[in-house]
């Protein structure tokens, strides 16, 4: 593995947890952190107000799942870390930018604990950070061979963008409100964990059977990542998600558990949502509505069922050691408080 410069980051890797537990079970902590590394020799730019907006993104960290997905796909491969950083780096870049652009939309105040970028310095920092870092991340893709794995970040952004202009927009029929969440989520969060997955094995020498597979493997995790994400937004304090319990319901925003609350109860409260934003003193009351109609439980099978479909369609083709490893990931995403 090529020695890169030293950066401060180990403290937070340290810290995460079954992560850690991940990249010491599969020999790739140090390439683990080097793609940290590499992140914030990135961002290095001439203009200060850039570089040091950039260095407190990338610390406000997280648990770097997808470049995980990246790293670990590339092991159904024949593994070559020097092939692998570069969408590794790439797609946290992106989902750097994405998480931006989306706090400048929903006018976040906070983001993991931490003020948001707009709220720190102001909307046109934001604003021309998320771009920086989109460049960031095309520059790093020119330096891959393989023009598929540009391909499959160029379908993400571009279905993340379209994602944004294609809300939820009713509650009932359940079926149909169900569609649109569904398209919404994929667009929204779903698409990356494809691509990393995809541009993981794709890089590696992987086959095309396999680079399908870990499409469909990282997709259906992203969906349940985001439903688990909609779920931690009722359940979860406000000290443990680092922004508003009940954010969604303030903003009027339809997830998956009120949907499926509302077809078990078609309680008016609950139908009321889609007329817009909710009250402030109306949200826990409305939360525990959403709860003892069976929303959050009915939410949770719902996001199993994508775990499932997503270890069904790989494991013909993961080794033992590997599997176990993207099965503890699916664990991680199921369990998280944040």
């Amino acid at each position: 593995m090529t020695q890169f410069p030293a950066a401060a980051s180990e403290n937070t890797i340290q810290s995460r947890g079954r992560v850690s537990d991940i990249l010491e079970q599969t020999g790739l902590r140090d390439d683990f952190m080097a793609v940290e590394r590499e992140m914030l020799d990135r961002i290095s730019s001439r203009s200060n107000v850039l570089h040091d907006a950039g260095v407190y993104t990338v610390r406000a960290g997280g648990k770097r799942l997808r470049v995980l997905l990246v790293l670990l796909a590339a092991r159904l491969g024949t593994y070559d870390f020097h092939r692998a950083v570069h969408p590794a780096v790439a797609i946290e870049l992106l989902h750097a930018a994405s998480l931006i652009h989306d706090d400048l939309v929903d006018h976040a105040a906070s983001r993991r604990g931490r003020a948001t970028i707009h709220h720190t310095w102001d909307r046109n920092v934001a604003l021309a950070l998320g771009d920086f870092l989109f460049g960031l991340a095309a520059r790093e893709l020119a330096d891959e061979p393989d023009p598929r794995i540009i391909g499959f970040y160029v379908h993400a952004a571009q279905r993340m963008v379209e994602g944004e202009l294609h809300p939820v927009t009713q509650i009932a029929p359940f079926d149909q409100a169900c569609a649109q969440y569904f398209r919404k989520i994929s667009a929204k969060t779903a698409v990356l964990f494809e691509a990393a997955c995809k541009s993981g094995i794709a890089v590696c020498g992987g086959a095309a059977d396999r680079i399908d597979a870990m499409g469909v493997f990282g997709h259906e995790l992203g969906m349940a990542f985001q439903i688990v994400d909609d779920i931690l937004d009722m359940t979860e304090a406000a000290v443990v998600l680092g922004k508003p319990a009940g954010n969604d319901l303030r903003e009027g925003t339809i997830t998956l558990p009120l949907l499926h609350a509302a077809n078990r109860n078609p309680d008016p409260r609950l139908l009321a949502v889609v007329n817009g934003p909710v009250e402030a003193d109306q949200v826990t009351s409305l939360i525990e509505l959403i709860q003892t109609a069976g929303g959050i439980e009915a939410s949770y099978v719902t996001a199993r069922e994508c775990i499932a479909r997503a270890l069904a369609a790989i494991q013909p083709y993961a080794d033992p050691l590997t599997f176990q490893a993207l099965r503890n990931v699916t664990a991680i995403v199921i369990q998280r408080r944040s």
